[in-house]
């Protein structure tokens, strides 16, 4: 009998004690969703604030050019001056479209659960899809080379999705800022997963980095400037390689030139060439 009670009396303990760091773990988790949501809520009155004001000059540039060409009488307008205006209204349309495009980006991958759809993807056929679509938004004399040590069968299983907005944020970026004649992105295996490297002659932006979205958006200016620079693409590009547990840098300093390389987990096979 006293055995039987102190058998009972230890399994008390025991699940009294579970159940104490179960509420303690629970209590953290608690604490941490109340914390995400009022950051969360800080930064949509940002948002709420500073988008207005980003996206009202472009619309008013707009509105304004319109005006100028309601108003003028048919005969007094010389069609140079009408396709001034036009060009002005189109270069408007354009900073806001890509204004927007970039911060939907941004607020599609902040304050939400990841949710991954993994498939397995010829990484040679990927890389070369990059290449092709780059292409098409560089200067015409700048070339854009795909080189690697891994066989052209090589396959890696990606979420292909959050991989090509990866990729292209940063391809359009060396786009942007390029000051030589190529653009070389180069893709091997290391430390069982993916590590992609993307330089070019020119300087990009670094600053960024050093802290995430939030801490960008917080600055007074962040959104004014966001069609002026490529911090918006970088701040994305942090938050997806972050997302899928990875790292992420950007090197402006290496001879005059801009290297960004990330590394994700990656689950790949048939890397040998002569397999």
């Amino acid at each position: 009998m006293n055995t039987f009670i102190i058998f009972a009396v230890l399994l008390l303990i025991v699940f009294g004690v579970s159940l104490y760091f179960i509420q303690l773990h629970y209590k953290h988790l608690l604490k941490k969703e109340i914390k995400r949501a009022q950051k969360s809520e800080r930064i949509k009155s940002m948002f709420i604030e500073n988008v207005s004001h980003t996206l009202r000059a472009p619309i008013k540039a707009i509105s304004g050019y319109c005006d100028m060409i309601l108003e003028e009488k048919d005969e007094e307008m010389q069609p140079a001056q009408v396709r001034e205006l036009v060009t002005n209204m189109s270069s408007s349309t354009q900073q806001l479209l890509e204004f927007i495009s970039q911060l939907y980006d941004m607020t599609k991958l902040q304050g939400i659960t990841p949710s991954f759809t993994f498939i397995e993807v010829n990484l040679s056929e990927l890389m070369a899809s990059y290449r092709r679509e780059t292409m098409n938004i560089t200067k015409p004399d700048v070339i854009v080379r795909v080189t690697t040590d891994l066989s052209p069968h090589c396959k890696g299983v990606l979420d292909t999705n959050l991989m090509h907005q990866l990729m292209m944020h940063l391809l359009s970026n060396a786009a942007h800022h390029i000051t030589g004649n190529d653009i070389v992105i180069k893709y091997a295996e290391e430390r069982k997963g993916l590590k992609v490297t993307i330089t070019y002659a020119g300087q990009g932006q670094a600053d960024i980095l050093g802290a995430d979205i939030y801490s960008y958006l917080q600055k007074e200016d962040a959104l004014m400037n966001a069609n002026d620079s490529s911090a918006f693409g970088l701040s994305v590009c942090k938050a997806i390689v972050d997302m899928l547990g990875g790292e992420f840098y950007v090197d402006t300093e290496y001879d005059k030139k801009t290297v960004t390389c990330f590394w994700i987990p990656c689950k790949m096979r048939d890397t040998h060439k002569d397999m």
